[in-house]
């Protein structure tokens, strides 16, 4: 089955909001993540927030007739981003200067369990980073979804740290990719 696809600003993204969700719940619901619906709620009224960043990029995954399959999406940091504060141990200065256009942060990515293993996650990658001109992009990710962690890895990012992104919840792992300097572009 071929599947498409789609770059979207904010603007876009917000229309297609089902979409997003639906994927994130499905794929989200499972180990290592267990997220209830009052999680998806919560991620959700933060999404409708950063799809109204002039930064917010966001691309989905859907077969022919419309299916969604997988999406990812994020936005540049700026300079009063939080998600340095996160960290279980302080990074040099110089690390966490955020300017609104040096770190784009890849705020979720995800490939329904019917399409993994046949390079969605891929392509999802690089068309989200196509949009985006930025010197590195960060994320975290649960230390237990080891396909995740071991597809960050092969696509150029490493560890730089740990992370409880909420009250309560357990460490992840910050992984930052810087660009290639040949190209100039996270991609």
């Amino acid at each position: 089955m071929h599947i498409e696809i789609e770059q979207l600003d904010g603007p876009a993204a917000a229309l297609v909001e089902d979409a997003f969700r639906l994927v994130y719940a499905e794929v989200f619901a499972g180990p290592p993540y267990a997220e209830t619906e009052a999680d998806v709620s919560a991620a959700f009224r933060r999404f409708r927030t950063w799809t109204r960043k002039s930064t917010f990029r966001g691309v989905l995954a859907a077969t022919d007739g419309g299916e969604p399959v997988g999406m990812a999406y994020g936005y540049a940091l700026g300079p009063q981003a939080g998600w340095w504060d996160q960290l279980t141990e302080r990074v040099p200065e110089e690390m966490h200067r955020e300017d609104g256009r040096r770190t784009f942060g890849l705020m979720e990515m995800a490939v329904r369990a019917a399409w993994r293993r046949q390079g969605v996650a891929r392509r999802l990658h690089e068309a989200l980073l196509a949009t985006v001109d930025a010197e590195r992009v960060l994320l975290n990710v649960h230390p237990d979804s080891r396909e995740a962690v071991a597809a960050y890895r092969s696509w150029g990012y490493r560890k730089v740290g740990d992370a409880r992104p909420w009250p309560g919840a357990p460490p992840y792992d910050v992984m930052l990719r810087v660009a290639d300097a040949s190209t100039g572009s996270g991609s």
